[in-house]
């Protein structure tokens, strides 16, 4: 409760107990409601106290436990090792840093503090030593390697097994020409090194969040239950459960794992979200697809607005027949609980919303104001606005966890970069007017000649659906940046409302010319357009690498 005292002018804040309680007591019934519809993997998360998720586990390399080890389990691990690599013990939190390729660390580098971190890395795509050079260079500790099934020869099963490598490029490091080496001794690596099998890199990466299924892909679909918003939201999401369980158990088995998340403390700054995000951000980095809003899903009854990532706006098109709306379908920010998915991790993010007011791209930001809303029944009281939402939210869900390759169409990145590209030309270079349309023709390839086959059943070779969906997920990460004006989205791929499209930063840039002198001015502008030019470059690198791969593959068959 908050109290204004007019004599002071101050604000006291008094007892929110009651209040705290009522989220608890949601977020209880919440539960209990969903373990009926038939949910057999559900928690309540508690942020207030900090837990650590891995309370003295142990494991071979090979992924077997340590009190399950058999006999002989302790002498086959003497053949798995890194030679040379550093010796000792170390205590850190594992990062998915994929192939350490140098856009997957810089990823790694612009969301986490990798200092004393425990790498985990895929071998393949460069050379060994090139990779832990550079995991060194940005301060981890230690460095645990696997090899992905997918990238093993066929008839070759490494799921299970844990393998040797030498850090030692060829002589004997002890007898050198620089003292460096003398002193080195057999180490010629600060990292602690130790190859590990698939299994154990699954089990490692996996135990960082709360999510015990077996599918390595995630939707996510959320909404807030705060007290002050009805209840709107949560019968939706509830009334989704009981629909999608209900085909479970008629034997739908979806090739993706839908995860539900109901949120608490949005009303507070979002803490819900953000702390179960934080908490899970290892396994979301890599398994994460795509994150449905639920935020305020009928807010007013005229019109009705889809506001999506670039990546998903095709996804929006095929909806209900086509009959989407054309003209509302945005990539603007949004405030709530998608900001930590969109902002943090740039997870392909989409929402279906009724509104009050026409859809003005100028009152996108007066949400931010609070107020009770409506209940339903006063808002909606036959409920056809809520149903339309989740009838709407469902078909997403079905395209998004059913489709071999997932809906998302990177043509539409490509033009979307080019769009906000097209005002003020004065300010962009032709590096990276050229590094655009090169990734619109990358993109365009990619989609029509690699992405379309394999839609087709006999074309759906289990490492080649890996590597697009690898790529699908990551191409909208390519876009985040480090850092960005309070309030502003770290993913360029989000606008602010403007007649004009284009890169938010920019507008930032162009509006600081109002209080800062010409030399400041062009600095913060040409770092701006520095970043732009390095996801830009980053997205077509990781679009022309898999293409290349592609037909490279093609040609050797």
């Amino acid at each position: 409760k908050f109290e204004w005292d007019l004599k002071s002018h101050s604000l006291k804040l008094r007892a929110t107990a009651g209040v705290l309680q009522m989220g608890v007591e949601i977020s209880k019934y919440l539960y209990r409601q969903w373990v009926g519809f038939g949910l057999t993997d559900v928690h309540l998360s508690n942020h207030t106290v900090q837990l650590s998720l891995f309370s003295h586990q142990c494991f071979l390399p090979n992924g077997i436990p340590c009190d399950q080890r058999g006999p002989n389990d302790l002498l086959r691990q003497q053949f798995s090792y890194a030679a040379y690599s550093a010796v000792g013990s170390m205590q850190g939190d594992v990062v998915d840093v994929q192939y350490a390729s140098v856009d997957d660390l810089r990823r790694a580098k612009d969301s986490l503090n990798l200092t004393n971190q425990i790498a985990v890395v895929k071998l393949g795509q460069a050379p060994l030593l090139y990779k832990l050079s550079l995991l060194s260079e940005l301060g981890f500790g230690g460095v645990l390697l696997y090899i992905d099934p997918c990238d093993a020869a066929p008839g070759r099963h490494t799921w299970h097994q844990a393998f040797r490598v030498t850090l030692n490029a060829g002589g004997n490091p002890t007898i050198g020409e620089s003292e460096v080496s003398r002193d080195a001794g057999r180490s010629l690596t600060s990292l602690l090194v130790q190859p590990i099998s698939a299994l154990l890199a699954k089990t490692l990466l996996s135990s960082t969040s709360s999510e015990q299924g077996d599918s390595y892909r995630y939707v996510l679909v959320g909404s807030r239950h705060d007290s002050d918003q009805g209840g709107g939201p949560s019968a939706i999401l509830n009334q989704l459960i009981a629909v999608l369980t209900e085909q479970t158990k008629r034997g739908w088995v979806p090739d993706r794992t839908t995860v539900f998340c109901s949120w608490g403390g949005s009303a507070l700054g979002n803490i819900g979200s953000y702390e179960w995000g934080k908490d899970n951000r290892v396994i979301l980095q890599s398994s994460a697809v795509a994150y449905i809003s639920l935020n305020s899903p009928v807010r007013g009854t005229e019109t009705l607005r889809a506001t999506a990532s670039p990546t998903l706006l095709q996804l929006l098109s095929c909806i209900r027949g086509g009959n989407c709306p054309g003209p509302n379908v945005s990539s603007l920010q949004l405030p709530g609980d998608v900001n930590f998915f969109a902002n943090q991790l740039a997870v392909p993010t989409m929402e279906f919303a009724f509104e009050q007011t026409k859809a003005e791209e100028t009152t996108s930001f007066l949400s931010e104001a609070q107020f009770c809303a409506e209940s339903p029944e006063t808002l909606d009281p036959l409920f056809k606005f809520h149903e339309t939402i989740a009838k709407m939210t469902a078909e997403a869900i079905l395209r998004l966890v059913n489709d071999p390759v997932l809906p998302f169409y990177p043509l539409d990145i490509a033009l979307d970069v080019q769009n906000k590209l097209k005002g003020n030309t004065d300010h962009y270079t032709m590096p990276m007017l050229s590094s655009a349309s090169s990734l619109r023709d990358h993109a365009a390839f990619f989609q029509s000649e690699t992405m379309r086959p394999a839609n087709d059943p006999k074309e759906r070779d289990p490492s080649h659906l890996r590597m697009l969906n690898d790529v699908l997920r990551d191409l909208e990460k390519s876009f985040l940046i480090p850092q960005t004006p309070p309030g502003v989205y770290r993913n360029l791929l989000y606008s602010l409302p403007e007649k004009t499209p284009q890169f938010s930063i920019l507008r930032f840039s162009q509006e600081a010319v109002l209080h800062c002198n010409e030399v400041l001015c062009q600095s913060t502008m040409n770092q701006s357009l520095s970043l732009i030019l390095r996801a830009i470059r980053s997205a077509e690198r990781l679009v022309f690498k898999n293409l290349r791969k592609n037909v490279d593959s093609k040609e050797s068959v």
